[in-house]
This record gives C-alpha cells, structure tokens and sequence, in this order.
C-alpha cells in the first residue's frame, strides 16, 4: 500500500501552539457533536455515534418504513465510508473492502497461506485474530507458534511466514510498536496481518506498510455494529483469496447477482461482503467527522486523559487511550457515580475518546482512589 496523500490535516496547528489549548479547542468543537449521558468511558467496548450518525439512521428508517428507498444509493455510503476509512489507516481506498467482522478477514487470510506456513501469534490477543488460525492448525494446515505479546518481537525470525496481532490489546490497551513490527517483518520476509479494531479511529497508524488489516468499526469508529473494514497491499492481493466473494464483489455489484462465470473486481473490492445498507448509511459521516479531525489530534486528546486519570492515581504514563487497573472497586460504585466502564481480564479497563474530558478523569478517579492496587 501507498501512503494517502489526500489524508486532511485540518487538526494540524502550529507547534507554538499550547498543547492543552489545542485540547480544550477539540473538545469545544464537539460537545455538540457527541451527546453521552453521563461519564461514558467504555469505548473500547462499544463507541458512542455522533448526532449526525443518529440523524441519518433516523433519516434511512423513515424510508424503509415509507417503501422511498433506492438500495442503489447505498453504494454511495459504502464508497464513501471506504474513502474515510482509508485516509483514517493511512492507505489508498482502492486497496480497501468492507467486512462485517474481524474473523471474517482472519479466516480470509488463514485459510489463503500455503499449507505448513508458519504463524506467530500473541497469546492473549482477542479469539477473532487467534481461532481461525487455531482451526487450521488443527486440520493440519498451519503451524502455529504463539508467545506472550512481550516475546513477539523476538519471536519474529526467518521460520515465521506471516504474524498476526492486535495493533493495540483489547484486554489492557497495549500498544505494539508498527515501526518496529514493519521493520522486522521486512527484515525477515514475514507476511503481516493487523487487527486494528482498538487502534483505528484514535491512533496513528501507518497501514501502508502492511500486508493486510482488519477492523470492527463500532468501537472507536463510532460506527454501527456490522460495519466493518478491510485493506489488503497490492502484493497481498496476489496471494490472499477472496473465500467469501459474492455479489458485492464485483466490479458493479448490481450486474454480478446471477449466474456464471465468475467476475470478481480486480481490485481489492473483490474482498468485500454484502453491506449492512443502513449501517454504512450512519457511518459515513461518523467516518467523514474522524478524518475531518484527523488521528493526530485524537489521539494526543485521548492519551492526554488517559494519562491525567493515570497521574490521579500515581501510576505510569503510557501511550494508550485504555486504562487496565487491577482494582477492588466493584462495577456497581461505578454505576452509582454513573460511569459506564468494563472489566475485561480480571482487570477494570476505563476508555477516553472524543466525548470525554477533564471531568469524566475526576470522577473516575475519585471512585478509583479506594480500590486500586
């Protein structure tokens, strides 16, 4: 893949400029955009739709229940929400597709490696990276090697022919580290495969450097669950197989719905799955106010509070938008203070995107100081 150089920047200011000034300007911007009700810091598990979002889903019932659609508009929303997505990941839209899940691509690319390829994994990734791949090494396809994320870097030798990971943990929001995972997957010959279902919509990702990436769009793409992404390099596309081609796979979905022969795209649009119409519908411009805003300032707003609630609690920075404590504060105080947050792993994972600010970082912590350890 190639970089996008139409990505915008608008969010990009002068360095002069006071880092919590361009924070404070941000959040201004959007606090009519979002409207959570409530300390809302569980993105990582479900994101919160911008009003436009909701405008449009409104609007796209209102004509289902009328009988007024014309489903041939809605490839304008999936293009659309392609384009976005693709500036969002740092790649050209005509290298991406549309998938409804994660495992969808993961399967994809499990099941298009030559047999007894070697695959690298981490161990505590999420079951929609890892059980496609388990399913083939138990037919015998695959072998598998799969290390605690901490070894996977070294584990990245000439053996492995393709590693798969997370580009940031669901579990407790780690970080991998792109430049030097691209770095060694050059280094080595090793095909890569990113799921970047908890990075997209909030971090900088340099996408044009890998083979293939995945990402479910309803956490922090603010999309509707079912909405989806996939993006496969040129190379890539001579080897990963399009198992699951149907009629949104062709080149013009609507003179592919019968019959033989097969006429699939022969771009990367030949990975796609049927679209959710009114999914797409709500999520391009959801997709279009991220891009607008761009991952940089995102990103340096998300870890900036992450961080604050970080600093209340005497912990250490990090570089993640998601906060895994080990704490003794049951769910129900949290709900008490109405703040809606997750525990995943044994541990209380706490989120910040685009609708949070300072005052969700103090009630948070304020419930957290009694039960960390």
């Amino acid at each position: 893949m190639t970089p996008n150089t139409s990505r915008r920047t608008t969010s990009q200011t002068s360095g002069s400029v006071d880092p919590s000034t361009k924070l404070a300007s941000l959040e201004t911007r959007l606090s009519d955009a979002f409207t959570p009700n409530g300390h809302f810091l569980d993105t990582a598990t479900i994101g919160l739709p911008p009003k436009i979002a909701i405008e449009k889903m409104d609007e796209v019932l209102k004509g289902w229940q009328e009988g007024t659609l014309y489903t041939p508009d809605f490839d304008v929303s999936v293009r659309n929400s392609l384009t976005h997505f693709s500036e969002l990941v740092g790649v050209e839209a005509v290298n991406c597709a549309i998938v409804p899940q994660v495992s969808i691509t993961t399967a994809m690319v499990a099941g298009s490696l030559p047999e007894g390829s070697t695959v690298l994994l981490a161990e505590e990734d999420f079951t929609s990276v890892l059980f496609p791949f388990f399913v083939q090494g138990d037919l015998g396809r695959l072998k598998l090697r799969v290390v605690p994320l901490e070894r996977l870097y070294e584990s990245m030798t000439q053996e492995v022919d393709l590693v798969a990971v997370s580009a940031v943990q669901s579990a407790d929001g780690r970080v991998v580290d792109l430049e030097i995972l691209s770095s060694l997957c050059e280094e080595h010959s090793i095909k890569s495969y990113l799921d970047l279902t908890q990075a997209a919509g909030w971090k900088q990702i340099p996408g044009y450097r890998f083979d293939v990436l995945a990402a479910s769009a309803y956490k922090w793409l603010c999309s509707p669950r079912g909405t989806g992404f996939m993006a496969v390099s040129p190379s890539a596309q001579g080897w990963l197989k399009p198992f699951n081609a149907g009629w949104y796979a062709g080149t013009d979905p609507w003179t592919s719905i019968y019959g033989s022969p097969l006429r699939l795209s022969e771009q990367a649009w030949r990975y796609n799955v049927s679209p959710d119409w009114f999914g797409y519908y709500a999520a391009a411009p959801t997709l279009a106010l991220l891009s607008e805003i761009g991952t940089e300032a995102i990103e340096a707003h998300n870890v900036h509070l992450a961080n604050l609630l970080r600093s209340e609690l005497g912990i250490a920075s990090s570089n993640s938008a998601i906060v895994s404590l080990k704490t003794d504060t049951p769910l129900e105080e949290f709900m008490a203070a109405n703040i809606q947050t997750s525990v995943r792993a044994g541990k209380t994972r706490i989120t910040f995107h685009l609708y949070n600010d300072a005052s969700d970082v103090e009630v948070a912590a304020k419930v957290l100081a009694r039960g960390v350890r």
